[in-house]
């Protein structure tokens, strides 16, 4: 677990620093030459002591192998010279992943990118769970990204069930993502602080047939709406005709009156009308 240190002022080892060479220069001219040296190597050997921290970054301690604490205070401080000093930044980070290929749950290849923010939680985690903590932050969204590609279909074309897909789910994919991250990352001691999908497409060599595919069921759907507006439209005149009594049409008439209609308002041209002169029998 990440403890907290508290090194000692570095002003304060500053003014140390001068007295001692105040004391050497003092030695050295009144000739005291064994006090002269032993102030030249205090000096140097409380020099490596010093330690700045600036906003939002810390320094983990170690001694001799063993984990001391960790400073996130920022400022000036003076430590025991034989610790390592290990530096973490604190600051948030973005992730902007190249858009990598995976398979869909019902096994179409897509093309899937993620944006990541996150930054470190726990310094003794990052530290020391992991071996390389920004790597490990790289390699696990990735393998959360194809996890979360092989729990829902990139639409629901093949699976009409499927309530909640890539492509329309939204919020509750991005929830669900960030969930997995941030699982994935709590053994580094790293905070998700935001997870979502930023490219979403078919791969290179099914994107045009899936594309016809579309276009297709967008003109079917098109098409019933035609129809289904044509024949109000058609059931409409036909009622009126009758309720008015503007013309009496037998059956055969009333067929060839729908079909011509049905052409008329479902074609795909403006139909170019043929005046009737004579007589409509």
């Amino acid at each position: 677990m990440e403890k907290h240190y508290s090194g000692i002022s570095g002003y304060f080892a500053v003014a140390l620093e001068i007295f001692i060479i105040l004391m050497v220069i003092f030695g050295i001219t009144r000739g005291l030459i064994l006090l002269s040296a032993i102030g030249m190597v205090v000096f140097f050997f409380l020099l490596p002591g010093f330690l700045i921290v600036n906003p939002n970054e810390s320094s983990v301690l170690i001694l001799f192998g063993e984990y001391k604490g960790t400073i996130r205070k920022n400022g000036f401080f003076w430590t025991n010279p034989f610790f390592v000093k290990k530096r973490i930044s604190l600051r948030a980070r973005n992730i902007d992943s190249e858009p990598i290929k995976v398979n869909d749950k019902i096994g179409n290849p897509i093309m899937i990118g993620v944006v990541l923010v996150w930054r470190v939680a726990e310094t003794f985690k990052a530290a020391f769970d992991v071996n390389d903590f920004e790597h490990f932050v790289t390699i696990q969204t990735e393998a959360a990204i194809r996890k979360l590609a092989g729990l829902y279909p990139y639409d629901n074309f093949e699976d009409q069930d499927a309530e909640i897909t890539l492509r329309s789910g939204g919020e509750e994919v991005n929830d669900e993502l960030e969930k997995e991250v941030t699982e994935r990352l709590s053994i580094a001691g790293i905070e998700v602080m935001e997870a979502r999908i930023n490219y979403l497409a078919y791969a290179q060599e099914i994107a045009q047939a899936m594309l016809k595919r579309q276009q297709a069921t967008a003109i079917v759907a098109a098409r019933f709406k035609i129809v289904e507006g044509a024949v109000s439209m058609v059931e409409m005149a036909l009622d009126e005709l009758s309720k008015k009594g503007i013309v009496e049409l037998d059956e055969d008439k009333k067929a060839t009156m729908v079909s011509n209609l049905m052409v008329v308002l479902c074609g795909d041209k403006e139909a170019t009308p043929v005046v009737n002169t004579g007589s409509i029998y």
